[in-house]
């Protein structure tokens, strides 16, 4: 789906096969967009955009992506940035600027820092910590009880759940030979231990301090390019608000999803009936986010605002809850007379707002 930045409106839909990988698919669609809209836009796509093949396709287009955290120079670039050198954008935000030819195209790369994202990293990287302790601390368990033909057999079985681990390390590694008396029961006090051939491995599990401190020094922080090399046309603060305003697809997705407009309950076979539906939907969304935009840029033009649901004034309510508003208005007929209850003057205002047109079904106009 494509939406425009002015309102969430639709602009593109597209249902895809549910095993098209996001990646082999972005570019073309951005295409058949550009085919049919010949609109010079500013398209701002998630990290499923960012491949070599995929940059080719749209180096002509401006816009705006995330780049995957798990590429090689992503990680080169948190890795040599300083604190020192990121400033103070939007609130809780910080960014910095360097420059990348992946993929052999000239891009700014900003890199933001966000105070909240930070919090819920680090948060999340102590729960997976401690996830560790357990879960590694079992297996190091189980293998210093297994047995080993010797000691060499014993060190290697370390070494290879040490190659494995990220954030901890194994210390103190010893492989010991066991020793047993030849018969059971008490041994007499001139008897003494023979050795058995037999390997045990003891070790401890520790945290690795220099790697989770790498981690700790990345949390927060994530890439956004951008091939608008300009920043007169586009600063590293309007990158990130371009950035973020790309929810508005997420939003559009959850109007799709949403039990109250039944696609849940809709159920067909074939490729083209689910399509259909799709169409249908796409629709409904786009009157929805239409009469919604209509109705904010109204109140933002006469500089009023309506009650939400909490009962505080706003300038951006969504039209399901003005939907909500509605639930108890009804047309009568009262002796051949038409009328409308319960139709106060806040659900007038909000009327007024929609135009004449809207006015006309309530019999003010």
């Amino acid at each position: 789906m494509i939406t425009s930045g002015d309102g969430d409106v639709p602009l593109y839909l597209r249902v895809g096969d549910g095993n098209d990988a996001d990646k082999a698919i972005f570019a073309q669609m951005i295409k058949d967009f550009r085919a049919q809209w010949n609109v010079d836009a500013l398209f701002v796509v998630d990290s499923a955009l960012y491949s070599a093949h995929n940059l080719s396709e749209v180096q002509q287009m401006r816009w705006v992506s995330r780049v995957p955290s798990t590429l090689t120079e992503v990680k080169q670039v948190l890795a040599v940035l300083d604190d020192e050198q990121f400033v103070p954008t939007q609130a809780g935000h910080k960014v910095a600027e360097v420059c990348s030819t992946y993929a052999d195209i000239w891009q700014r790369w900003v890199v933001v820092a966000s105070d909240e994202r930070r919090k819920s990293d680090l948060a999340a990287l102590d729960k997976k910590l401690q996830d560790l302790d357990g879960k590694l601390g079992k297996e190091l368990a189980k293998l210093c009880k297994s047995e080993f033909a010797c000691e060499a057999d014993a060190l290697e079985a370390a070494e290879r759940l040490a190659t494995g681990l990220k954030w901890h390390a194994l210390g103190a590694v010893q492989a010991l030979e066991q020793k047993r008396h030849g018969k059971a029961g008490r041994p007499a006090r001139s008897s003494k231990p023979e050795k058995t051939g037999v390997w045990l491995l003891t070790a401890q599990l520790v945290r690795n301090p220099t790697a989770i401190a790498a981690e700790q020094r990345h949390s927060g922080k994530f890439v956004l390019a951008t091939n608008v090399l300009d920043e007169q046309q586009l600063s590293a603060a309007e990158v990130l608000s371009e950035y973020k305003a790309q929810q508005s697809v997420e939003r559009g997705f959850r109007f799709l999803k949403d039990p109250l407009f039944f696609t849940s309950s809709v159920f067909v076979k074939s490729p083209e009936r689910v399509e259909a539906v799709a169409m249908v939907m796409g629709l409904c969304l786009l009157v929805y986010s239409l009469g919604q935009r209509q109705l904010r840029q109204a109140l933002a033009d006469a500089k009023a605002t309506v009650k939400n649901q909490v009962k505080k004034p706003t300038t951006t309510p969504t039209l399901r809850w003005i939907f909500q508003c509605f639930q108890a208005v009804h047309l009568l007929e009262v002796g051949g007379v038409k009328q409308v209850s319960n139709l106060n003057e806040e659900r007038r205002q909000i009327v007024r707002l929609l135009g004449s047109e809207c006015a006309r079904y309530y019999l003010m106009a």
